[in-house]
């Protein structure tokens, strides 16, 4: 599996913003077969910094209801990676 594989996409959300901020932690949905080890020389690969630790879960997809069908989100993973003190990562550069 390449870093590009386990590595979905980063979540851009309120609280993640925060994190970013407060703790240096960035969040990002990742393959749901990926381990810790994995996703954290991913990042360290794709984004040339040092990782201090990395946090799974999974998240359970909501039921949906729409009239008589009832649907279901997708299960996913979600990884939340702590950088070393001075390291940074800017999706946003220049916006």
């Amino acid at each position: 599996m390449t870093p590009q594989d386990i590595l979905k996409r980063p979540l851009v959300t309120e609280k993640s913003t925060k994190q970013k901020d407060e703790a240096n932690q960035l969040s990002f949905e990742v393959a749901r077969r990926a381990n810790r080890i994995e996703i954290k020389k991913a990042v360290e690969t794709i984004f040339q910094v040092k990782v201090s630790g990395v946090r799974t879960l999974h998240v359970r997809g909501k039921f949906k209801r729409r009239g008589k069908t009832i649907g279901k989100r997708r299960d996913w993973k979600k990884a939340i990676v702590t950088l070393l003190p001075g390291q940074r990562i800017d999706f946003f550069e220049g916006v």
